[in-house]
């Protein structure tokens, strides 16, 4: 160590030792900031920017090294050899971009140790290959334990100047530190090394020739050393400027993220674990900075993405890729959710080392559904019009078709990528009719009509509706409409049913859908055309009313479809004979009706005798000969009628005199047919007014026991007294009463008046209303009965109701059971005039009847015909074997009472009895029907 100092203090020239280690301190400050520059850079900058350190260096250490051995004076002659001190420059540069690189790329302790060594090394072989190069008149001993102690010393200086880069960083204080161990390491090695130096002069020896000249060295070094020097201070100011501009620019950035709320955006560590948090972080997700950072940012996903591992399996893409994006959905800190866009990045540490990720995020749930909504809608306008029932086509300006739906396709027989041919209308004409017609002629004809009548007739003028019928017999209604732009859209409907039903409709509305004959509506047209046509040519017209004869026996014995196949059949059979000026209708049910226009009668009775004959020929329906045959009536214009309708009425009066008459089928109209049409219809409307006008009135008729003669009931009867035609008898006017409705009013008026007396009676007689068909078919006849029995108090086993078979012919199944129903009131029911029209044991056995009355024309014949008292007799023992009374009616003479006892008759009534009176004239003083 003395030897070391002597030599320093004594052999150099202090002033350019200070130079020297200037210039050492200057380049290694330089190759320190260089080398932190190349370590925080990645990729070839990193290179770069640790070959211009090693640079640096080595030129400075060359520098020193030379600087410090002009300083040297060992008291001789001195001279460098150019090639070994150029070598050794080359070396220093070398070795020390080496030791440099290794610092920049390796890691841990093996950069700053192995390139420590590596530095130190390449400085002491430019030390020692620049002595080398030193031409002295002598020879140069060392001492070899200086030489060792000086590659030490500056081996272990470089080791601890690269290991305070690495640890330290870049502050400054590392930065100075750094290059005071990397000065002292070139200096301790170049002193340390000079002092092993011992020059042996040997004078005899020639002063160096063709050497460097110190004088010339110290120049280059000094203006080398002076420009590395600058390029090394312009680089690191032009680096730090850098820094502070990159440090704002980061600080602006960040800022900027920060404030960024449309988007969340924040760092995540490499674990996933949230790092930093923006406030569009905090607006999207909820959380505040204090609340995530730390967490890990698989919470913003559902448990069951969580549970498959989708928060890895982001971050194992985004750093296997180098990206990774997607939608889906994301939650918040309220547990909602919203649809997210994400973007997540990976970022490496200085070393290259993966540092973590940056995550970017934006709330796109609007938008998707936006898009989701415009999808929809256009998925929905793509259903629509591939589910229309019309054809739809759209065409362009040029006429080139751009759109058309499956309905129009299917209509017209298009292929399924007609559309996308770009063919015009006119092509698509001439393909629909070249399939249609062989004939090319033709079909080009036929392309060219309709292209004139669509395109230029109705599109070129706006658009319009047109009705075209295909070749396949198919109607199309085509409706052209015009677009702003030149192109129009045309739509095509299939009317084909449409018009049919139509027609059929029309059809029906005119005709009887059973027969297919013309109906009342076309009959009145087509009269009326007739007498307009008659007026004018003077000439007659016939009309015809035609009524099935035993049709509701058809009906009631074979069914409906019996009836059916007998109407059918007469209809078809009319309609074949018809000629011309003759015409056949059918009104409804067995009415039918028929018009003939002529000039003889001889015509007339012809077509009337064709008819007749049509009717009464034989059918066969299944096993059975069904005839039928039918009443006509006929008026004749202008002598009956002058008018359609009148026509009509004097053709039905007619009709309606021969259906009545026993050998006649066929009646012409006469005068007194419509005056005795007149009175009914007058009759009938005055009968509606006499309940209100106090007109009827009830009398009754006493019944007895035949064998003790005692009173056992009353039948209570009605009468009409007619303010100008006096008492009407009750067989004209109930029929009457029935066929117009009023015998409902009536009946209830009967009913209620009979029970509202027969309750003010002392004695407990009972009282007989007869029930006419009409009440029992069409009226709430049980509830009626209920409800007045209730209002007059009458006891409901004093009352009696009595129906005739003929009452539950036509719906024996409901009139039974409605008689069920009044039974079960208490009310007692009789069948009447029994032994005529439908009698019949089955009726006796379907429902319990509470008493039979036997008809008055057996009585009126009991004395003299034997058949009759024959059927008397069984009729009685009938109804003793069902255990029902039987009254007999009509009993007038005492013989016929003699008979009724001799017989076992139970009850009888009659004139010999009593005849029918009103209740006041049937007691004695006040006592009603106590003395009856």
């Amino acid at each position: 160590m003395f030897k070391v100092l002597t030599c320093l203090v004594v052999e150099h020239d202090l002033k350019l030792v200070v130079l020297a280690a200037l210039i050492c301190f200057l380049s290694s400050y330089g190759a320190v900031t260089l080398l932190q520059r190349g370590r925080s850079s990645a990729g070839k900058a990193r290179a770069i920017w640790a070959v211009a350190a090693g640079i640096a260096s080595g030129f400075g250490i060359w520098a020193t090294h030379f600087i410090a051995m002009l300083a040297y004076d060992p008291g001789v002659v001195l001279g460098y050899q150019i090639d070994l001190t150029a070598l050794s420059l080359a070396v220093a540069v070398i070795l020390t971009t080496m030791a440099l690189l290794i610092a920049t790329y390796a890691q841990g302790p093996v950069s700053w140790i192995i390139g420590g060594i590596v530095l130190g090394f390449g400085v002491a072989c430019m030390h020692f290959l620049g002595m080398a190069a030193l031409d002295v008149p002598g020879r140069i001993r060392w001492d070899w334990t200086l030489v060792v102690a000086s590659i030490v010393a500056g081996s272990l200086f470089d080791i601890g100047a690269l290991r305070t880069i690495a640890l330290a960083g870049r502050p400054l204080k590392a930065k100075i530190l750094a290059t005071l161990f990397m000065t002292l390491g070139i200096v301790a090695l170049h002193f340390t090394a000079m002092g092993a130096v011992t020059i042996e002069a040997d004078f005899l020896l020639a002063p160096p020739q063709g050497m460097i000249q110190p004088h010339f060295l110290a120049f280059v070094i000094a203006g080398t050393a002076f420009f590395l020097l600058t390029m090394v201070l312009l680089a690191a100011g032009f680096a730090h400027h850098a820094e502070l501009s990159a440090a704002a620019s980061e600080r602006e950035f960040a800022r900027f993220v920060r404030s960024v709320k449309d988007y969340a955006i924040y760092m995540l560590d490499v674990k996933g674990n949230v790092a930093s948090w923006n406030a569009g972080a905090e607006a999207n997700k909820g959380y505040t900075a204090d609340e995530i950072i730390g967490r890990n940012f698989a919470c913003f996903y559902s448990p069951e993405d969580q549970r498959i591992g989708l928060p890895q399996r982001a971050l194992d893409e985004a750093r296997a890729n180098g990206k990774f994006e997607c939608e889906g959905w994301r939650y918040r800190k309220d547990g909602t959710r919203f649809w997210a866009h994400v973007v997540l990045d990976p970022f490496l540490h200085e070393d290259g080392t993966h540092a973590g990720f940056i995550k970017i995020v934006k709330d796109i749930t609007k938008q998707r559904a936006d898009a989701d909504h415009i999808a929809e809608v256009s998925m929905n306008l793509d259903i629509a019009l591939e589910n229309m029932s019309q054809g739809i086509c759209l065409f362009d300006s040029s006429d080139r078709l751009l759109l058309s739906n499956r309905r129009c396709r299917e209509i017209f027989g298009f292929s399924e990528t007609l559309a996308g041919k770009g063919l015009t209308f006119h092509q698509i004409l001439d393909e629909v009719f070249a399939r249609t017609y062989s004939d090319p002629a033709i079909a080009r004809a036929k392309s060219d009509e309709l292209y004139q009548k669509h395109r230029v007739d109705m599109v070129g003028k706006g658009g319009g509706d047109i009705v075209e019928k295909l070749p396949n017999g198919r109607s199309i209604l085509t409706k052209h409409r015009t677009l702003a732009d030149g192109g129009w859209v045309s739509t095509y409907e299939d009317i084909t049913e449409r018009l049919d039903s139509e027609e059929q409709i029309s059809f029906l509305a005119r005709h009887d859908s059973l027969t297919g004959l013309p109906n009342r509506l076309q009959f009145s047209s087509y009269l009326e055309e007739e007498l307009d046509a008659a007026a004018w040519f003077s000439r007659k017209v016939a009309v015809i009313g035609l009524d099935l004869n035993k049709f509701k026996e058809v009906n009631d014995l074979h069914g409906h479809a019996a009836g059916d196949f007998v109407l059918v059949t007469i209809a078809q059979r009319m309609k074949s004979l018809l000629q011309e000026g003759e015409f056949v209708a059918r009104f409804g049910g067995d009415e039918f009706a028929a018009v003939k226009r002529f000039e003889e009668l001889s015509e007339l009775n012809d077509f009337v005798r064709r008819i007749e004959k049509s009717l009464h020929e034989e059918m066969r329906f299944g096993d059975f000969e069904l005839k039928s045959g039918g009443s006509m009536g006929v008026a004749i214009y202008p002598q009956d009628a002058e008018t359609a309708e009148t026509l009509i009425n004097n053709a039905d009066l007619a009709m309606y005199r021969a259906k009545a008459a026993l050998n006649q089928t066929v009646c012409f109209y006469e005068v007194s047919m419509d005056e005795a049409a007149r009175q009914r219809r007058s009759l009938a409307n005055d009968l509606w007014d006499a309940i209100d006008k106090r007109q009827l009135a009830l009398h009754y008729q006493v019944q007895k026991s035949v064998m003790s003669g005692d009173v056992i009931g009353y039948e209570v009867l009605l009468r009409w007294n007619h303010p100008e035609r006096g008492m009407v008898p009750p067989n004209e006017f109930i029929p009457l009463a029935e066929e117009c409705g009023a015998i409902l009013p009536i009946g209830e008026w009967v009913l209620r008046e009979a029970c509202r007396e027969a309750a003010g009676w002392q004695s407990a007689h009972k009282i007989a209303v007869n029930l006419s068909p009409v009440q029992l078919a069409n009226g709430d006849i049980v509830s009626l009965v209920e409800a007045v029995i209730s209002e007059t108090g009458l006891d409901p086993k004093r009352l009696e109701l009595e129906i005739t078979e003929s009452t539950i012919i036509d719906d024996k199944e409901r009139a039974l059971l409605t008689l069920r129903q009044i039974k079960e009131l208490g009310v007692t029911i009789a069948i009447d005039d029994f032994g005529t029209g439908y009698s019949s044991l089955e009726t006796l056995r379907s429902f319990p009847f509470d008493k039979i009355k036997l008809d008055k024309s057996f009585m009126w014949e009991v004395e003299a015909s034997p058949q009759a008292k024959a059927i008397v007799r069984a009729i009685l023992a009938l109804g003793q074997s069902l255990s029902v009374p039987v009254l007999a009616e009509g009993v007038e003479t005492q013989k016929q009472l003699d008979i009724l006892q001799a017989e076992g008759c139970d009850e009888a009534q009659g004139y010999l009895l009593g005849r029918p009176a009103p209740i006041s004239s049937l007691v004695s003083g006040k006592s009603k029907v106590a003395a009856a």
